[in-house]
């Protein structure tokens, strides 16, 4: 990309230099026309600049996507290489050992939770794509979002730590109106980004409730927060703070741009609050008149 903008500057230094020259002969050769001239010359340098400013712009935003859609391949590689590798060495320790009953148990049910964590990976990219070409039409319905809550956060409890947990608060049988698909991808990765960016053994809060006849659903971290101008770009597609070979956190860039394109379309609004004395608090709420 470098290339095309050094181009694209040469191009401009070479067109403004042969502006300014030709109104220099024009001026020479006509010089009781001067004020028409450099008037029309303004205007016309005016047009130039302003769509070269423009085009400058189209340039670096599109270098940008670029950079950040090679970050994204990036991590979906680490995200992909990580459980399958994971996956390949407790299959090929079953095969390979004489393991008691118990230990294969563990061994399978670790494959299972990488195996659900692909198939989290590979639904984010489905639904993002789909929502980017506008193809996806969220099908709604009634449904127990109590329930749906709750099972999400049974599947994503951590278990390598005692003390880390989940603790969900969620007035039962609350029911809304909506993409069932689309909301458990909401839930997952809000729930997920959550775990992802505390510390080891830290505790997650997910609070669901009423107010005012709106559903309001809160998922609460204990990590480092997320800085004020940070708080809007963090929901564009494939943005990530930092790079991908220093970064330690996993991701793709992919899963806030989902929570807030999803929300978007069943008329919710989310806000990204700080926790005290550390953290970030998520709050999602789904209007009654919206559902």
């Amino acid at each position: 990309m470098r290339k095309p903008l050094l181009i694209f500057y040469c191009l401009i230094f070479y067109a403004l230099a042969e502006l300014i020259w030709w109104g220099v002969l024009l001026i020479r050769a006509q010089p009781d026309r001067k004020g028409m001239i450099l008037s029309e010359g303004a205007v016309f340098l005016f047009l130039f600049l302003a769509g070269a400013y423009y085009l400058h712009k189209t340039l670096k935003k599109e270098r940008k996507l670029q950079d950040q859609q090679k970050n994204f391949l990036l991590s979906v590689t680490h995200e992909l290489k990580s459980p399958l590798a994971a996956i390949k060495l407790y299959l090929e320790t079953i095969l390979k050992r004489n393991l008691d009953r118990q230990q294969t148990k563990n061994f399978l049910k670790n494959s299972l939770k990488d195996i659900e964590r692909l198939d989290d990976l590979v639904e984010n990219m489905l639904i993002a794509t789909k929502i980017e070409n506008k193809s996806y039409s969220f099908p709604k319905e009634d449904f127990n979002f109590s329930e749906l809550i709750e099972k999400i956060a049974e599947r994503l409890q951590i278990h390598t730590c005692n003390t880390q947990t989940i603790v969900t608060d969620l007035v039962p049988n609350i029911h809304i109106h909506g993409d069932k698909f689309a909301l458990t991808s909401v839930v997952t990765n809000l729930i997920e980004n959550a775990v992802k960016y505390s510390p080891p053994c830290s505790e997650i809060g997910v609070r669901l409730r009423k107010n005012n006849g709106n559903t309001c659903l809160e998922v609460v971290d204990q990590g480092l927060g997320i800085k004020d101008e940070e708080k809007l770009r963090i929901f564009d597609k494939f943005y990530r703070v930092g790079s991908e070979e220093t970064r330690k956190t996993k991701g793709t860039g992919l899963g806030l741009y989902i929570v807030k394109q999803v929300l978007n379309n069943h008329h919710a609004h989310i806000k990204v609050k700080n926790n005290q004395p550390t953290g970030t608090i998520f709050e999602i709420i789904f209007n009654s008149h919206g559902n």
